[in-house]
């Protein structure tokens, strides 16, 4: 778990979905009625949340520069399944990409996604290169090469590892 802030605008709903399994403990949020609640999902919507979730986390460990940790259906078909229209403010002109139903987690994963591409944010989403984290988190360093969701402990481990291999 990091002690992080969360990720910005629609990245918080991405990064919400994908941390809602610690992989350290088994611990799957998603098998709890509040954890659910807190995405909008229903019991028959869990085998499409958790397929989104781990193609979400292969994308994420690709933004840090790690390879999938397991095979999983790519992001990119997911999404491409996701209604979405253009949305016109009448106040300003801007146009943004929108859910055509708020409801489904899918299409509003989808519109995160198209809005962050455009905001530059999306490849700061990462998820913990410590194999048994893969917590995801908003990488905020200003070279936006950070590792791990918490220095303090993912960090720490791989740096202890590090340094007792070196010695021996």
């Amino acid at each position: 778990m990091s002690e992080r802030s969360p990720a910005p605008g629609g990245l918080a709903l991405i990064e919400s979905l994908a941390n809602t399994l610690d992989i350290e403990t088994g611990a799957d949020a998603l098998d709890t009625a509040d954890g659910r609640a807190r995405l909008g999902l229903t019991e028959e919507e869990l085998p499409d949340a958790r397929e989104l979730r781990e193609s979400l986390r292969a994308a994420l460990l690709a933004h840090a520069g790690h390879p999938p940790h397991r095979t999983v259906t790519p992001l990119g078909e997911l999404l491409a399944r996701a209604p979405l229209v253009v949305t016109v403010d009448p106040a300003d002109g801007s146009a943004a990409l929108a859910p055509s139903d708020a409801g489904p987690l899918l299409s509003r994963v989808a519109a995160a996604v198209a809005h962050a591409l455009v905001e530059g944010t999306w490849t700061r989403l990462k998820a913990c290169e410590a194999t048994t984290c893969h917590w995801a988190y908003y990488d905020r360093s200003p070279a936006g090469r950070g590792r791990w969701c918490s220095m303090q402990v993912c960090g720490a481990r791989a740096k202890m590892r590090r340094y007792r291999a070196a010695k021996d």
